[in-house]
């Protein structure tokens, strides 16, 4: 008996039909629909190296882009969804490929060096070296 509600499960997973926007937010790369819809029709999600609208169909097995802070990832879908389901559910949803991951940490690194190089000061320059900033800029 639970062979067939399995295999019943699997076969209505199949004919699952999802849309992009709501994908997303099962997976939970958004927080609501309307911000995956706002993503989506905005450009800043790639449907298989193009953009598309909300309403597009999603397929087991297709590329998408996706924002992450000051970086993309590239997911290959690997499940269905249009429920929003639990953290550790939504992550079967999606493999990451290898070289996002890579770029993702090459670029982490390269904003934690740049921190330690940053030209603003610590602090705000204090009377003294106010005086002494007007001092220089009016050296003509």
């Amino acid at each position: 008996m639970s062979s067939q509600k399995q295999a019943q499960k699997h076969d209505t997973a199949a004919q699952l039909s999802v849309r992009l926007d709501k994908w997303l937010w099962a997976a939970r790369f958004c927080k609501t629909r309307a911000i995956a819809r706002d993503w989506v029709q905005a450009g800043k999600v790639h449907y298989n190296g193009q953009r598309s609208k909300p309403s597009k169909l999603v397929e087991v097995g297709a590329t998408v882009r996706i924002p992450a802070g000051f970086d993309h990832k590239t997911v290959i879908i690997s499940g269905l969804a249009d429920k929003r389901v639990s953290a550790n559910l939504a992550q079967n949803l999606y493999d990451e490929t290898q070289e996002s991951i890579d770029l993702r940490e090459k670029n982490k690194q390269a904003r934690q060096l740049s921190v330690f190089h940053s030209p603003r000061p610590d602090s705000r320059p204090d009377k003294k070296q106010r005086r002494q900033i007007i001092k220089i800029k009016h050296q003509d």
